[in-house]
């Protein structure tokens, strides 16, 4: 069953010249002159790349099946980090040049997706939110509550974040790793 370029919708996934991509966004255009044509904005699933292209929307392509499936981070060996099927007990090797910059949010134990394409695993993704125990920040001052105003804080993991004079070595803050941005003191 192949999509039709006229068919794209965001999200949708394809193989074209031996890659998988992603649409990012897409366009119907029907021009008052010429033939109607779909503008996309596509990622490489495996690269991550972004390109822009245009398409006959009669265009055919074979879906690309992504799947996501969760597992448990074990731990990291210097070389690999190490994943746990929790159903099967199968242990997953993933390169240090496969996780994102988001991955310093996440911890021994935590569960993450990873993203296989024909069995093959391209990216792994950490939860939206973590839960992370603050380990080294400078003492805020009674008084200094400047709108706004943030300091450095280390988490348990190495990561770096900015958050408000309030909070203290020993809180546990929430996390959004997409952004990387404190979001409350739990």
């Amino acid at each position: 069953m192949a999509i039709t370029a006229g068919d794209f919708r965001n999200g949708v996934t394809f193989e074209m010249d031996g890659a998988v991509m992603q649409i990012i966004e897409f366009q119907h255009v029907k021009p008052g002159k010429g033939a109607a044509f779909v503008r996309t904005k596509l990622r490489n699933v495996i690269t991550g790349s972004v390109v822009e292209k245009t398409f006959n929307p009669t265009e055919k392509f074979p879906p690309a099946f992504v799947e996501r499936k969760e597992m448990q981070y074990s731990y990291d060996d210097g070389d690999l980090y190490h994943f746990m099927d929790t159903e099967t007990w199968e242990e997953v090797l993933i390169g240090h040049d496969l996780v994102g910059d988001n991955f310093k949010f996440v911890k021994e134990e935590m569960i993450c997706k990873i993203l296989s394409y024909k069995g093959s695993a391209f990216a792994v993704e950490p939860p939206m939110f973590v839960e992370l125990t603050v380990t080294q920040t400078d003492p805020g001052f009674k008084g200094d509550t400047a709108t706004g105003a943030s300091k450095p804080a280390t988490l348990e993991t190495g990561a770096q974040i900015k958050v408000p004079l309030f909070i203290n070595e020993g809180d546990v803050l929430k996390i959004d790793t997409r952004t990387g941005d404190y979001l409350e003191r739990v």
